[in-house]
């Protein structure tokens, strides 16, 4: 989700090499392929882009990008490159800037969201928005993504105009992360951290923002002992200000730019 939310071709042998750092072997797998899902590790080194097209030069065996901006030949070329790629769609709030915006009823729109064009959905409503969010990881399997990242999985925490509970929220991301595996994607869990402990078997991954700037990235380690990644950005801090401790926990942490570019300052 966004901040204060209620996202060179190398050589075969450094690529083989990023491949093994991120616990993968050989090349990415087709999505939808039988077998075992991707599940990225802890400590895994990641780039975070929204903010456009994709730029691939930084030197990172995960890129994750936003699904509707960035075609099957960008993920196709990110492949080539040895790297794993990962589908940002806004699984939590209607956004009047996308293709698909018209789909969405009225009746599950609700308050804004402090971003421009996004509204918080009403979550309770699985049998309208499982078949919409149905169509964006369609979308995300068709180019070739091997996981998504799913924004807005919080929303009970927020003004949404809905009366919205844990409950709710609970069984909302358990269908999110169901309706990505049957897919065959790996799928991260975004910020949600009262439900981690909850949701740790459910998610392969995790993407956080700003647990440091809060003092909250403790609560991220069931997914480190579980073996899965951690992927995590700071925007307010400087990284000597939160590094120490994401290498102590397993975090995969960096600086970005509160638009989410190109620009990145890892631990």
């Amino acid at each position: 989700m966004r901040p204060g939310s209620p996202g060179r071709r190398v050589g075969l042998l450094a690529a083989a090499l990023l491949l093994a750092v991120a616990g993968c072997t050989g090349d990415p797998p087709a999505p939808g392929r039988a077998g075992e899902r991707w599940v990225p590790r802890p400590g895994t080194a990641w780039e975070w882009q929204l903010d456009g097209r994709v730029d691939p030069r930084a030197d990172v065996p995960v890129y994750d990008i936003d699904g509707f901006e960035n075609s099957a030949d960008d993920v196709r070329r990110l492949h080539r490159e040895g790297r794993r790629v990962i589908c940002y769609v806004n699984a939590g709030a209607w956004e009047d800037f996308r293709p698909d915006r018209d789909a969405f009823p009225e009746a599950v729109r609700g308050r804004a969201n402090g971003w421009a064009g996004e509204r918080w959905l009403d979550v309770r409503r699985l049998d309208v928005l499982r078949p919409l969010m149905e169509r964006r990881l369609d979308m995300c399997r068709e180019k070739g993504f091997d996981a998504v990242e799913p924004d807005l999985m919080d929303g009970y925490l927020h003004d949404t105009g809905f009366p919205l509970t844990a409950r709710h929220q609970l069984a909302y991301n358990r269908m999110i992360a169901r309706a990505a595996h049957e897919r065959g994607m790996a799928v991260g869990l975004k910020n949600d951290l009262p439900q981690i402990p909850a949701l740790v078997r459910d998610f392969d991954f995790a993407v956080n923002e700003q647990c440091a700037e809060f003092g909250e990235c403790g609560r991220l380690v069931p997914f480190v002992r579980a073996g899965k990644a951690v992927f995590h950005v700071e925007y307010a801090l400087a990284p000597a200000e939160f590094c120490e401790q994401s290498r102590r926990l397993g975090l995969s942490s960096m600086r970005k730019r509160l638009r989410l570019d190109a620009w990145r300052r890892p631990c």
